[in-house]
């Protein structure tokens, strides 16, 4: 208790200056013992500069990604225009023919699909379905088996085929727009 009793009046003798940051501890006799300087309290003043250029560093950030966003948004959709269209077939019934062979009698089974480039091509397809076939028929019937054995022969069939399938249906019709010819069936016996 002695020991607080000697430390009051010390305690009580310390002052703060009024505009500082420092405390002075002095002794009963009025002599200096210690001076505590504040520094958290002394913290430097922010410079008003630094806070406009970043909000400015933000702003112009936040300008170039709303150019970049609305500039690239027209690719994007010229990009999906260009995904191509899915394609249009027409399968026809198979054909079965007799094949001019010397030494026996032989025929021709084919299966045969069309791939068109456009509606229009395919509903006139459609709509002159007896004049397709008697066209391949004629072009079938006429052939000899041993020209019908390769890939070679058969790419070749396939573009004769195609030839005279993309010629007009009808006089007052415009040609077919057939893109090629597939087998979907093919068998010679």
């Amino acid at each position: 208790m002695q020991d607080l009793k000697r430390f009051l009046p010390l305690y009580q003798q310390m002052v703060r200056r009024p505009f500082g940051k420092e405390w002075t501890l002095k002794s009963d006799a009025g002599k200096t013992m210690a001076t505590i300087t504040d520094d958290t309290v002394a913290a430097p003043k922010k410079s008003k500069l630094g806070l406009i250029l970043i909000v400015l560093t933000a702003a112009l950030v936040a300008a170039g990604a709303a150019y970049y966003f609305i500039r690239m948004q027209p690719a994007s959709k010229t990009v999906a225009a260009a995904i191509p269209e899915a394609p249009i077939f027409v399968a026809l019934d198979p054909f079965t023919v007799n094949l001019q062979a010397e030494d026996r009698d032989r025929f021709l089974h084919i299966g045969l699909t069309l791939k068109v480039a456009d509606a229009k091509s395919q509903a006139q397809i459609v709509q002159y379905l007896p004049e397709t076939r008697s066209r391949i028929l004629s072009l079938l019937s006429n052939r000899d088996p041993n020209s019908l054995i390769t890939a070679d022969d058969k790419n070749l069939l396939a573009a004769e085929i195609l030839k005279a399938l993309n010629k007009p249906l009808a006089s007052s019709q415009p040609p077919q727009h057939i893109t090629n010819v597939l087998f979907t069936a093919f068998v010679v016996q």
